[in-house]
């Protein structure tokens, strides 16, 4: 087997892990185990307390000591543990710790598969994209998996398929390309794990903006990844965890034209119209119904190609662009902490206390009030952004769709 269709087999099998709870999660939580919309969201925020500790573990201990494909292994192995243990849980305070403690060992992998693949790969900018839509099809395979089998979505049963494709996952771990640690012998900072060299960027008020905006834009995103299968359940939507695919499906569509785009219209605009796009998304989930209205459910999903594309990894090039060589790695890992960090789970926490504030007496909820907030969120900061951002050389021109190496985790 060739490196690089190792590389692809484990970008596969490391979303399909993920996939397979994230999806439907919430909906297990909230239908079988009875939680408040609060607790729902605690439990997502777990993953980004995860990425804001995890830079201090891949700086300090997977990037000087150990061969990366090792460490992968050893945390899937872990996690593979800790997820079949969290199936069998029951209480809030229980499945807390365990999601945490699972998390713990998922969200560093993230960065360690990026990178093993960028230090075996001998074009990382022209070949990742082919590794790394693996992952996204991995994703996509999962979620039909569990529609076409007849998975229940409010039940253990996609931990206990998550733990045993993690146990696949680690065992494989150890067939992947030997991978010395890369900063063997040299010192660890905090700021490095955490970017802070990229603070200096935020004189420029066109960054401090983008900062700003992305942090906010994280809010109302958590909406839909904590409570869109919950919501597409008790709505009355067949198949809900096979039918939200159609968002990675349109992922993999725009991520083709996506440096096309950029080079055309410019990073502006591109981003204006993601949030729009979040807005848009929002809007139909609150006038669709599992009825005559499911075809605003099937835009708000196929929409999901345009909010993460657009806005993520368009994003990702900007940040690149302004960071430049020399603190390039410090730009991302900062803007990783302000999103997937501290981002998210600002927007747990928020989205579950909205969801339990509009939890109606027969147990249902009013869906329509709900998504209409963080689609007005959206909503504004689109309209901030479209009068603070002022980026240099805003306007379309030649080389905004490159992806630099260091950026092909965004694809």
């Amino acid at each position: 087997m060739s490196a690089r269709l190792r590389l692809q087999v484990m970008m596969f099998l490391q979303y399909f892990i993920w996939g397979s709870w994230a999806v439907t999660l919430g909906t297990y939580l909230g239908q079988t185990l009875q939680f408040e919309g609060a607790q729902i969201g605690l439990i997502y925020g777990t993953t980004a307390i995860a990425a804001i500790i995890s830079p201090f573990f891949v700086g300090m201990i997977a990037d000087r000591f150990f061969p990366t494909e090792k460490i992968i292994a050893l945390l899937h192995l872990a996690g593979a543990a800790l997820l079949w243990y969290v199936s069998t849980l029951t209480t809030f305070d229980q499945m807390y710790v365990g999601m945490l403690a699972y998390s713990l060992c998922y969200m560093p992998t993230l960065a360690l598969t990026n990178s093993i693949s960028m230090s075996t790969l001998k074009d990382p900018t022209g070949e990742f994209g082919a590794v790394r839509v693996l992952g996204t099809i991995g994703w996509i395979a999962v979620g039909l998996t569990i529609t076409w089998t007849g998975i229940v979505e409010a039940s253990a049963v996609p931990l206990q398929l998550a733990a045993g494709a993690s146990l696949v996952m680690g065992l494989y771990s150890f067939t992947l390309p030997h991978t010395p640690p890369p900063a063997r012998g040299q010192a660890f900072a905090a700021r490095d794990a955490l970017g802070l060299d990229a603070l200096a960027l935020l004189k420029e008020p066109s960054f401090a903006v983008f900062i700003l905006g992305s942090f906010l834009l994280c809010i109302p995103l958590q909406f839909y990844y904590a409570f869109a299968n919950p919501f597409l359940n008790e709505i009355g939507v067949q198949g809900a965890a096979g039918k939200m695919t159609m968002g990675q499906m349109s992922e993999v569509f725009f991520m083709l034209f996506i440096g096309v785009l950029l080079r055309k219209f410019g990073i502006k605009t591109i981003l204006l119209v993601a949030m729009l796009a979040w807005a848009a998304r929002y809007f139909a989930f609150g006038a669709g119904n599992a009825g005559d209205g499911i075809w605003l459910i099937y835009l708000g999903l196929l929409l999901h190609g345009v909010c993460y594309d657009f806005f993520f990894v368009s994003g990702q090039i900007y940040v690149d662009q302004q960071a430049g060589p020399k603190i390039r790695a410090a730009a991302q890992g900062f803007i990783a902490l302000v999103t997937l960090g501290v981002g998210n789970f600002v927007g747990s926490w928020a989205s579950g206390r909205i969801v339990d504030a509009h939890l109606l007496a027969d147990g249902t909820h009013d869906w329509t009030a709900i998504w209409r907030i963080p689609a007005i969120g959206a909503l504004v900061i689109f309209v901030l952004f479209a009068l603070l951002f002022r980026p240099k050389g805003a306007g379309p021109r030649p080389g905004l769709g490159a992806m630099p190496s260091s950026l092909a985790e965004a694809a």
